[in-house]
């Protein structure tokens, strides 16, 4: 199947779409009006102007909370900040206990289930003291999740499962645990030098939430990303392995387009919620609930944005 062509109705069958609102504006306002021409009802909460969601005051809190019922959207997930590529194996490990108390409160009010975690950055230790810190830690983080109620999805991003089908079963299995799952996102791969396809066939039947991006090598060795179809992440092909293993959770934009934490990106205003929404309609397309869209950002493929 060519990366451009429309995924057959016999494949349907997905949850929900939804985006990483920040990606599309710093402010609930803006990512709600994102979410709004898309048509959708369904948003993962990671930043409100700027403040991840634990870090925000109980009153910006609550302010956030009435807004989306007052909209009537749904929460998804959570992206926390536990063991991402902030945070190395080194740190301090009470910051992330106490993000994921925060969490826990917090998810109860939105009424949602999943963490998006990571498995911490390696800082100087061997790669035997890095997986014994990683797994002892996951487990206390699982644990916890569970008397909260909640799952903890590991995304293949950084850290020390990141990377690696086998490192992210190993950790499953080490911690043993109904509140750890996977989260699949379609184009970690391309950046993080590895085929997403192959790394899904192995992992899809613990995949509990899913992101899609897409992106292309650049001729220095760089990433750029793009709409999604248009690039080699294959998100075509993992779309059609998830509906072929039963997946039928939500499927959460996290484009890239104008906003890249780790990277320092966040580009504001129409231009960023424009490309959020090019995404999100592509993305439909991919699935035959709208028009593909096709052709390069403005020329801004070649680079970063």
């Amino acid at each position: 199947m060519s990366r451009n062509s429309a995924i057959e109705p016999r494949v349907q069958g997905f949850g929900p779409f939804a985006g990483i609102g920040d990606e599309a504006a710093p402010g609930t306002d803006g990512q709600l009006a994102a979410l709004r021409r898309l048509g959708w009802n369904a948003v993962e909460l990671r930043t409100v102007d700027g403040t991840a969601l634990a870090g925000l005051s109980p009153a910006a809190f609550g302010a956030l909370a009435r807004r989306l019922a007052e909209a009537g959207v749904t929460v998804t997930a959570v992206a926390s900040q536990i063991g991402n590529w902030s945070r190395p194996i080194t740190g301090d490990f009470g910051q992330d206990l106490a993000e994921l108390d925060i969490l826990a409160e917090r998810c109860a009010t939105l009424g949602c289930r999943l963490v998006r975690i990571m498995s911490y950055p390696n800082d100087g230790l061997t790669e035997a003291e890095w997986a014994d810190r990683v797994l002892a830690r996951t487990a206390v983080l699982a644990d916890r999740a569970e008397r909260a109620g909640l799952v903890l999805v590991h995304e293949n991003c950084a850290g020390w499962a990141g990377d690696r089908a086998d490192r992210a079963l190993r950790l499953l299995r080490a911690v043993g645990s109904p509140a750890l799952r996977l989260l699949f996102d379609t184009g970690n791969g391309v950046p993080y030098g590895y085929r997403a396809p192959d790394m899904l066939r192995v992992l899809a039947p613990y995949v509990a939430h899913v992101h899609i991006k897409d992106a292309v090598r650049t001729p220095d060795g760089g990433t750029a990303y793009t709409l999604p179809g248009e690039g080699e992440a294959g998100v075509v092909e993992c779309l059609e392995l998830l509906a072929a293993h039963g997946y039928t959770g939500a499927l959460s934009l996290e484009p890239h387009l104008a906003v890249r934490p780790h990277e320092g990106l966040a580009r504001a205003g129409e231009d960023a919620a424009d490309l959020f929404v090019r995404a999100g309609r592509a993305l439909a397309g991919l699935l035959g609930a709208g028009q593909p869209v096709t052709g390069p950002l403005d020329g801004q493929l070649d680079g970063p944005l």
